[in-house]
């Protein structure tokens, strides 16, 4: 092996001393019969070892790129003069990625994590990990990345986006609802101008979303991404197929292993046939990552990921927009029900004088929805508040209010009019209400 020339770390010598430590380590991909595609798993000491290795290989040659002045391509000029050489290394030691130094040097906690998925996307190849970074620095000064916060973009598009959400495992979700671009809209839409402005559209919100990441240990450093294709008409064009293609591959090489899973609902007949056929996109890497659900199953997918208090009622949840009642703090109760059967929920009341709040919804619907106040006194008479039948097309939650003017309990019944089971969930809070009176002339 090369010595380690004093004056920094060569690209030969740091590719060198890689290649004799992949040869000297177990194969991550593919079998003894050549298969390329399928992925073995190293034991979790290699693993880290490798993860290890490969950290330590990049950060130096991120200092000799650093040092080089190349960390973004060579200089233009190779006669610029020595002041200026100086001024162009010192603003690349000062270089951030998502807020989190790139220097080594620096010593911030959050630069092996950063570096880190770019090594796991490229399974841990230094030198494709470290191109792929080059990439990413020039795509983000390109695109002017970093002032795209604060640009105003069609206000069309801030009705399909959802943030503020979070998964089960405490990651932030960020949801797309594409049934916000109505056919009006998409007719206007001009595949030389619009197009180019869904895509800045798709960078801000991810640039929003990175926000809310932390780059510490211990932190929650990617995301959980939600597509819903539902009720898409119009966009499916070749244009708009095109251009959400890019940003896919946009995503994969400038945000690696940023996002954690991505679910896909709705999704409609072309995009199924394009995705099966597109091995750019559909590979044994993302397959894992991505899950689809046809349509009827989104909600049911969902929640699988997560929690009823967290998912939008536009996806069959019960979270509002600016919800003054509840909060996600907020936790619900699970019914199941059983096919063709009925089921009851009881809210107590068991004081006069205050003001009960429920919410109920049930997974996929297709019930007898009923609500009754019955009093604790015999001889008082119950009260309906409401009875409908709840189509399986109909997502948003049921809310309902109701003072309580004397003991008793809220009654609902669920009857279930499929011949499979199905789960409720619901959630209520009593609050103390004045009486109010009303004086008679």
């Amino acid at each position: 092996m090369k010595e380690r020339p004093e004056t920094g770390i060569t690209s030969g010598y740091i590719q060198e001393e890689a290649d004799q430590i992949r040869n000297e380590m177990p194969h991550r991909a593919g079998d003894a019969n050549g298969d390329e595609n399928k992925e073995e798993t190293l034991p979790d000491h290699e693993a880290e070892k490798q993860a290890k290795v490969a950290l330590t290989l990049l950060k130096r040659r991120i200092e000799d790129a650093i040092q080089g002045n190349h960390l973004l391509g060579k200089p233009k000029d190779s006669k610029v003069c020595q002041n200026e050489t100086l001024k162009a290394i010192g603003e690349l030691k000062e270089i951030k990625l998502w807020g989190v130094p790139l220097n080594p040097s620096k010593s911030h906690a959050g630069t092996d994590i950063v570096l880190l998925k770019f090594l796991k996307s490229k399974n841990y190849d230094i030198r494709n990990a470290f191109e792929q970074l080059k990439k990413t620095l020039t795509w983000r000064m390109e695109f002017k990345v970093d002032e795209i916060l604060e640009e105003r973009l069609d206000p069309e598009f801030e009705k399909v986006s959802y943030l503020n959400i979070i998964d089960k495992e405490g990651r932030p979700l960020f949801s797309n609802v594409y049934g916000g671009l109505k056919d009006e809209h998409s007719k206007k839409f001009d595949p030389e101008k619009h197009y180019g402005k869904f895509l800045r559209w798709r960078v801000k919100y991810m640039e929003k979303c990175m926000k809310e990441l932390s780059f510490e240990p211990g932190g929650v450093d990617s995301m959980t991404q939600v597509i819903d294709w539902e009720d898409v008409h119009g966009l499916h064009s070749k244009e708009f197929r095109s251009v959400y293609r890019k940003w896919w591959t946009l995503l994969d090489e400038h945000y690696p292993e940023i996002v954690r899973r991505k679910i896909i609902l709705n999704i409609p007949l072309w995009f199924h046939v394009s995705l099966s056929f597109s091995s750019r996109l559909i590979t044994h890497k993302m397959h894992g990552k991505t899950i689809f659900a046809r349509q009827g199953k989104a909600t049911e997918t969902l929640l699988k990921f997560v929690s009823p208090e967290n998912l939008p009622v536009e996806h069959g949840g019960l979270k509002r927009t600016d919800d003054n009642e509840f909060s996600p703090e907020d936790k619900t109760t699970e019914v199941n029900l059983k096919a063709h059967a009925t089921e009851e929920i009881k809210i107590p009341a068991p004081k006069a004088g205050v003001t009960i709040v429920w919410d109920v919804t049930v997974v996929g619907w297709e019930v007898r929805y009923k609500e009754e106040f019955v009093p604790e006194d015999e001889g008082s008479y119950r009260v309906a508040l409401q009875e409908k039948e709840k189509k399986g097309e109909e997502k948003q939650n049921v809310r309902n209010v109701f003072y309580i003017q004397e003991a008793g309990k809220i009654l609902i019944s669920i009857h279930n009019c499929t011949n499979k089971c199905k789960k409720a969930f619901y959630r209520y809070k009593t609050r103390p209400t004045a009486p109010v009176y009303t004086s008679q002339k």
